[in-house]
């Protein structure tokens, strides 16, 4: 029997679709993906893609600790962008955000992201 949990928290943006944050099943947790959006304001943060990309990651360690769980237990990471030229800065601010062992990972250059994004991420957790 499984033991499944929506995760949700005012500290990351609201879902802007049918979706949860996050669902958690026993120990994993399946992180919807995040964009820049400003939890406050549910407005895109300014700045550029360094900016944007800081911001993403913020929001996935938001849902992370709603799930009891922060960044490093992340064991999968997607990252989706609208310009693969920007996979330098990803690595750079990813760096900061998660240290080694670093999960496994895959960066998936896409045409669009919603609300004009230029990055999105999502991942698994296990806890």
């Amino acid at each position: 029997m499984t033991n499944k949990a929506v995760i949700s928290t005012e500290q990351a943006p609201a879902a802007i679709g049918t979706y949860s944050q996050a669902i958690k099943v026993n120990n994993t947790v399946y992180l919807s993906g995040q964009i820049p959006l400003v939890p406050e304001t549910m407005q895109m943060v300014e700045g550029g893609f360094a900016a944007q990309a800081e911001q993403v990651f913020k929001n996935l360690e938001a849902v992370c600790r709603a799930a009891d769980g922060d960044l490093q237990d992340i064991v999968k990471l997607n990252i989706y962008l609208t310009d693969l030229s920007h996979f330098p800065t990803v690595n750079e601010v990813m760096g900061r955000f998660i240290k080694q062992p670093y999960p496994a990972r895959a960066a998936i250059g896409v045409k669009e992201l919603p609300k004009g994004a230029l990055i999105e991420a999502d991942g698994i957790m296990v806890i």
